[in-house]
């Protein structure tokens, strides 16, 4: 009587494609939940709309530009005059490693935008960021 070979002969088989695909569902869960993480304490402004915004996460230094051109360095309103002084001194206070939020109201003229740029680039401000509402999320 010959006994056959019950065994099989076929070697295991690591399916990796499905371990890629939660490897991915989590990078994009946990890259989407840190949007939500990110807190702004300021004056209440109507932000213009991106359909490209992303937060940005870090050290930041908020400067807000109102409807009516006021301008707030965090909590203090400046005139635009002493932002460019204000700008320095925080620089060295945080040894330059910071980002400005630029929160603008959206029914600002644009030039006034461009003087609150000005004034930052040239009080060595090298991290801006304007803040915007992603399109269709309020305004």
């Amino acid at each position: 009587m010959k006994l056959r070979n019950l065994r099989s002969e076929s070697q295991p088989k690591l399916m990796i494609i499905p371990m890629i695909d939660i490897i991915f569902f989590l990078l994009v869960f946990f890259m989407m939940s840190t949007l939500y993480m990110v807190e702004q304490r300021s004056l209440p402004v109507a932000l213009p709309q991106a359909a490209t915004a992303t937060a940005d996460t870090g050290e930041k230094v908020i400067v807000t530009v109102t409807e009516n051109g006021q301008i707030q360095f965090g909590e203090e309103a400046i005139p635009l005059e002493l932002l460019q002084q204000r700008i320095k001194q925080e620089i060295v206070r945080r040894q330059g490693n910071m980002v400005i939020l630029l929160q603008a109201d959206r029914n600002l003229p644009y030039g006034q935008v461009i003087a609150v740029l000005d004034t930052l680039k040239s009080g060595g401000a090298q991290r801006v960021v304007v803040a915007v509402e992603k399109a269709g999320a309020g305004g």
